[in-house]
């Protein structure tokens, strides 16, 4: 199956964001402090949500470049 270079960048993207946002390296934000009077958390988590967001975006703009 041949894929488009914007497929592979999507598919890529996706495994990305599994990544970022499985239980080991989200636990890294898991501590005490805040943001903006923000948890830390929340703030590490919609920030990593909306960049997904942001570069899903792009690439779905520029895929048939």
């Amino acid at each position: 199956m041949i894929r488009t270079r914007g497929q592979q960048r999507l598919i890529a993207l996706f495994f990305a964001a599994l990544m970022a946002l499985n239980y080991p390296l989200l636990s890294l934000w898991s501590s005490p402090t805040t943001v903006f009077g923000l948890p830390l958390f929340a703030t590490a988590l919609f920030g990593l949500w909306a960049i997904l967001i942001a570069t899903m975006a792009w690439l779905l703009e520029h895929a048939g470049d």
